[in-house]
C-alpha cells in the first residue's frame, strides 16, 4: 500500500517550482528541516483548537460522532450485547382454553363455543423448561458472540482512523506541494526579472530571459495540476467522513513528530496482544466452544409443567397439574448438529491462527518501509540536502560573476528541490508505515 501511495504522490517537478523551492531554503527553520517548514497553515497552528482538517485528530473526532458507517457497527454491537438476557430466558408459556362436549349432547342442550355453558371447560397453562444447564449456555454463547461483536467494532474503528489518517496525509502533502508551487511562482518572477536587467546590461543572452518566461509559463501549468490533486485529496477526506464532496478543510499543520525507533519483536508481540481482529476471532472460537456445548446437552430431555383448571357444567371445579418430559429420540440429526459444532471450532480455532500469521507479516511488512524510509529520511536530510544546497549557492555565485549560465543555475535548483521533495516523500512513507503498524498493534506508538 505504501509504495503504490509514494508511486502516486511523486510529482513531476518542473524546472521553476525546483528554483522557487530552492530560494527558499535560505530561511534558518527550512535549512534545519527542508520538509516541513513551508509556511502554510500558521493560522491553524496558532489556534487553540485545531479547525477540522487542520490536524488528523480533528478529523478522527468528527468520524467517530458522525460516520454513518461506524454508527451502524456500533448499532449492530449494541444488538448483540441485548441478546445476552434474551438468550438465556424461558420460552413464553402457552394458555389452552379446552371446551368438552360443546355439542351438549352428555346434558342436553344447544351447541356453543362459549366457555361455561358446554359440558366442561378446561383451563390450561403450560411452561416449557429446557434441560439443566442449557440456559446458561446459551447466555454464555450471546454473551461471547457480543465480545466478539465489540472487538468487531474495535477492528472497523481502527480501519476506518487508518483510512482517514492516510488519506489526511495525502491531503497535507498535496497541500505542501501547493504551496510550494505557489512560492516557486514568485520567486521564479523574480529570477526572470534579474535574467531581463543582465541582459540590458548586455551581460546575459535573450534566450536566459525567454528561457524564464518559458518556465513561468511552465510552472502556472505545473501549479493547475497540483490544485487539481490538492481538491481531490480534499473530496477523497470528505468522503471518508461522509461530508460534502466541496466541504471546506482547514489547512493542514505538520504531523506530530515519529518515533526515534521500533522493534519488530515487541510489535509482534503488542499485535498479537491487543489487535482487535485477533480479539474478535479469540471470542468466536469461545462461542464456538460454548455452542458446541449446548449442541452436546440436546442429548438430554428439555421438560414441560403445565397446571389445568376444570370447569364441568353445574359442579365444582377441579384442578390438575401435568408434567412433560421431551424424548430426545432422533440422534442421528442430533449427532449431525454435534459434528456441525466440532467443524466450527475447528474453523474458528483456524481462523485464529490464519489472522495471527496474517497480522504478523503485515507487521513485518509495515515495519520494514518504516526503517527504510527513516534511513532515506536520515540520509537525505543529513547528506543530499547540505550537498545540494552548497551547490545551488556556489552556482549561484557563479552566476552573478558570469562565470556560470542560466541553464547551470535551473539545473542546481532542481537538484535542490527534487532533493526536498524527495525528503518530503520519505517523510510522508515513514507516517503512512506508521499508521499501519498503529492499526496492526491496535495503538498509536
Amino acid at each position: 500500500m505504501i509504495s503504490a501511495m509514494a508511486g502516486a504522490f511523486r510529482p513531476r517537478v518542473s524546472v521553476p517550482l525546483l528554483v522557487a523551492a530552492v530560494a527558499l531554503a535560505g530561511a534558518t527553520a527550512q535549512a534545519q528541516d527542508g520538509v516541513q517548514t513551508f509556511p502554510v497553515g500558521a493560522d491553524a497552528v496558532a489556534l487553540a483548537a485545531p479547525a477540522l482538517g487542520a490536524t488528523a485528530a480533528s478529523l478522527l473526532d468528527h468520524a467517530r460522532a458522525t460516520s454513518p458507517a461506524f454508527a451502524a457497527q456500533r448499532a449492530e454491537t449494541a444488538a448483540a450485547r441485548e441478546r445476552i438476557e434474551s438468550a438465556g430466558a424461558l420460552p413464553d408459556p402457552n394458555v389452552q382454553v379446552e371446551l368438552m362436549d360443546f355439542t351438549n349432547r352428555m346434558r342436553g342442550g344447544n351447541t356453543t363455543l362459549v366457555p361455561g355453558q358446554v359440558g366442561e371447560t378446561r383451563y390450561r397453562v403450560i411452561q416449557q423448561l429446557p434441560g439443566w444447564g442449557k440456559r446458561e449456555l446459551q447466555t454464555r454463547a450471546a454473551a461471547a458472540k457480543a465480545d466478539q461483536a465489540a472487538a468487531g467494532l474495535d477492528a472497523a474503528w481502527l480501519d476506518l482512523a487508518a483510512s482517514i489518517k492516510s488519506a489526511w496525509l495525502r491531503y497535507y502533502a498535496a497541500d505542501r506541494e501547493a504551496a510550494l508551487a505557489r512560492e516557486s511562482l514568485t520567486l521564479l518572477g523574480g529570477l526572470e526579472e534579474a535574467a531581463l536587467a543582465r541582459y540590458r546590461q548586455g551581460l546575459a543572452p535573450q534566450q536566459a530571459v525567454l528561457r524564464a518566461q518559458r518556465e513561468i509559463t511552465s510552472q502556472r501549468l505545473a501549479q493547475v495540476a497540483i490544485e487539481q490533486r490538492r481538491r481531490s485529496a480534499a473530496a477523497a477526506l470528505n468522503g471518508l467522513l461522509a461530508r460534502a464532496p466541496d466541504a471546506p478543510l482547514a489547512a493542514p499543520i505538520d504531523p506530530p513528530a515519529l518515533p526515534s525507533a521500533v522493534d519488530l519483536a515487541s510489535l509482534v508481540a503488542h499485535a498479537r496482544d491487543r489487535n482487535p481482529a485477533l480479539t474478535a476471532d479469540e471470542r468466536g472460537i469461545d462461542a464456538a466452544r460454548l455452542e458446541r456445548e449446548r449442541t452436546w446437552a440436546d442429548r438430554y430431555p428439555d421438560f414441560s409443567v403445565g397446571l389445568t383448571n376444570n370447569r364441568v357444567r353445574g359442579e365444582a371445579q377441579t384442578w390438575d397439574v401435568m408434567f412433560e418430559v421431551m424424548i430426545p429420540l432422533q440422534q442421528s440429526t442430533r449427532r449431525a448438529r454435534e459434528r456441525e459444532a466440532e467443524h466450527m471450532l475447528a474453523a474458528a480455532d483456524a481462523r485464529r491462527e490464519a489472522t495471527g500469521a496474517r497480522i504478523a507479516g503485515e507487521v513485518g511488512t509495515a515495519y520494514s518501509n518504516f526503517t527504510s524510509s527513516q534511513e532515506s529520511r536520515r540520509l537525505i536530510r543529513g547528506t543530499l540536502l547540505p550537498q545540494a544546497q552548497a551547490t545551488r549557492d556556489a552556482t549561484r555565485a557563479a552566476f552573478e560573476t558570469g562565470r556560470a549560465d542560466f541553464d547551470a543555475v535551473l539545473e542546481a535548483e532542481r537538484q535542490l528541490v527534487d532533493t526536498r521533495m524527495s525528503l518530503l516523500q520519505a517523510d510522508v512513507e515513514s507516517h503512512m508505515a506508521l499508521i499501519e503498524i498503529e492499526k496492526l498493534v491496535g495503538e498509536p506508538l
